[in-house]
């Protein structure tokens, strides 16, 4: 069997602009939920193993450039060229909170605990929300050296990544101190970084460069040129054998994690790929196009010795074919939820 057969994913409508960030939730007890954030200021909630939609956060005024899930998936976060972040309940829809900024939020990230958020934009400011008291002044943090691209917590909570839209390198900031405690060098300016759901590795992009860096002494333990610019990369949480790419030349591509070898060349997009996401579970990963759409491909099943190794590990699958009845009246009422999709 031809190990590059063409896959057919799920392909999911809804947006009428260019999708920008996807989020998967974890798994939680009602399954696991994917997040989406697009320039037609209405991030989607779905139905992360079928794709199916779930509700919209009607109330932005502008791009929404980035989306999340807290740890627990019941609240959403986003941020918006409206020079605001949201807090929605991610049950009923409805907007907790709104963060006023003085510029265009391009990234937003709850903390592990859920206590807080963070977000980081064109005012070169990383702030952190009490999400227990959402009406004090947030903490900010040391000035950016340049405009925000993307953020994430790592450690506990302990540390804080950043990447600028306008220069290389990714910053690693110490929570406590709010000083820059190690920069992780590359050429161009990252456009995407996640950190392993084992919390080993982070994964970012750059360029044409995939780079995998040791999550706890910052080392560069891969670095692989890619055929293309590349936007965006994920890497499998299960065995962590393998990553997926996303990037100008709009095909999706998944590549072995060892040696750099391509495994898949998925074709379907009619337009750059912005983002790439592996599910909680790793059965699956999800881009999102300047086309609009939503598709999530299969992984296909794993080998006898990935299998072995899970079942080593005790890890099962997870079945969340009821996902979606978690919320119910989000705005359009169940039987009603196929016209949305």
């Amino acid at each position: 069997m031809d190990k590059k057969k063409a896959a057919v994913p799920l392909v999911c409508h809804g947006h009428s602009r260019p999708v920008v960030d996807l989020f998967y939730s974890p798994v939680t007890p009602d399954g696991y939920f994917l997040i989406s954030a697009s320039k037609d200021s209405n991030p989607m909630l779905r139905n992360g193993e079928t794709g199916d939609w779930i509700g919209t956060f009607q109330g932005h005024k502008g791009a929404v450039w980035s989306a999340c899930l807290d740890t627990n998936a019941l609240r959403a976060a986003s941020g918006s060229a409206d020079f605001s972040a949201k807090i929605w309940d991610a049950l009923t829809g409805d907007v907790l909170h709104s963060f006023e900024h003085k510029h265009i939020v391009r990234a937003c990230a709850f903390s592990e605990d859920t206590h807080m958020l963070l977000t980081g934009g064109f005012e070169k400011i990383l702030r952190i929300y009490d999400l227990n008291r959402p009406d004090a002044a947030p903490r900010e943090i040391e000035k950016s050296p340049g405009s925000v691209r993307t953020v994430t917590w790592l450690h506990s909570d302990q540390t804080i990544l950043s990447s600028c839209t306008d220069m290389g390198g990714v910053r690693l900031w110490d929570v406590r101190s709010g000083k820059i405690v190690q920069t992780l060098e590359t050429k161009s300016p990252v456009t995407s970084a996640e950190v392993s759901q084992d919390g080993r590795f982070i994964t970012t992009t750059d360029g044409s460069s995939v780079k995998f860096w040791d999550a706890n002494h910052y080392g560069l333990v891969k670095s692989y040129n890619m055929p293309c610019a590349v936007e965006s990369a994920s890497l499998e949480p299960k065995y962590g054998n393998k990553f997926v790419t996303g990037g100008e030349d709009m095909w999706v591509r998944v590549f072995d994690f060892f040696t750099g070898e391509e495994l898949a060349c998925n074709k379907g997009h009619h337009g750059p790929v912005h983002c790439v996401r592996f599910s909680p579970v790793g059965e699956s990963y999800a881009s999102g196009s300047e086309d609009g759409t939503i598709r999530i491909w299969q992984l296909g099943p794993a080998t006898s010795e990935e299998q072995e190794a899970a079942n080593a590990n005790g890890k099962t699958k997870v079945e969340v074919n009821d996902a979606a009845r978690k919320i119910e009246g989000f705005h359009i009422p169940r039987d009603r939820q196929a016209e949305g999709s």
